[in-house]
């Protein structure tokens, strides 16, 4: 089997390169994955850095294992035809796996060994672990809540939408807010439709404007409301869902 060089060249031929490995990774080239797993190491402690908001050490702290492993997953799970760069893809997959990595130690955290009901020392140390796990909670929300904000805000830029434009596009009367929602629901629930969305960028409106009965003005007026709504539903935003479902 040929070696892979370590020497990239310049950016152009690093990337040109990078996609030849990665072809060749998916295939099954062993030799291929390990030269893409180490040359991104930097780029998987950047992205667990990133997440974590602390420094960590390769080989001493466990997100740069899960970060890598992640990547790894990455590689297999790339689609090319869904219109994403496979480093964005990437680093996706490592923020989602970091997530639960959090999520599971946190779970872990709750409990509480049974020796602490036998003596007062004990109780006194379960009510500060009790204070302790609730605080992490709260702190992993809101961390939660922050990276969801970033993504969604992240996905409304891919269509030329800010973030602080939705409270001013947000249909006023209710009648018509429930009518676009429910064209949006309509998109979402369309695998055909959701794809064009998704990797054209476009609203498909004279589909929509066919389904629902609405005008293909009416739907252009409320295009920035009815892709901010569909994008939280297709994608994996659970506080925004919850949000939309108590509206």
């Amino acid at each position: 089997m040929t070696s892979h060089r370590e020497d990239r060249g310049t950016a152009g031929e690093r990337a040109a390169r990078s996609r030849v490995l990665l072809d060749r990774a998916r295939a099954g080239d062993a030799e291929a994955r390990e030269t893409l797993l180490r040359w991104y190491q930097p780029f998987v402690l950047r992205v667990a850095v990133a997440v974590s908001r602390r420094y960590l050490s390769p080989g001493r702290d466990d997100e740069f294992s899960v970060g890598l492993s992640a990547f790894n997953e990455a590689i297999d799970g790339y689609d090319a035809g869904r219109g994403v760069s496979f480093l964005g893809f990437a680093e996706t997959v490592i923020r989602r796996r970091l997530i639960d990595y959090y999520r599971r130690n946190r779970a872990a955290r709750r409990e509480i060994p049974l020796s602490a009901v036998y003596s007062s020392e004990a109780e006194e140390a379960e009510s500060g672990l009790r204070h302790a796990t609730e605080a992490f909670q709260a702190a992993a929300e809101a961390w939660e809540r922050r990276e969801e904000i970033r993504r969604f805000r992240s996905l409304l830029a891919e269509f030329g939408i800010g973030l602080g434009e939705l409270a001013r596009v947000c249909p006023r009367h209710e009648d018509t807010r429930r009518r676009v929602f429910a064209v949006a629901r309509m998109l979402a629930d369309d695998p055909v439709l959701a794809d064009r969305l998704r990797l054209r960028r476009e609203l498909p409106l004279k589909e929509l404007a066919a389904r629902s009965g609405l005008s293909r003005k009416t739907l252009e007026r409320h295009r920035r409301y009815i892709v901010a709504v569909a994008l939280i539903l297709l994608e994996d935003l659970p506080y925004l869902r919850g949000y939309l479902s108590r509206e």
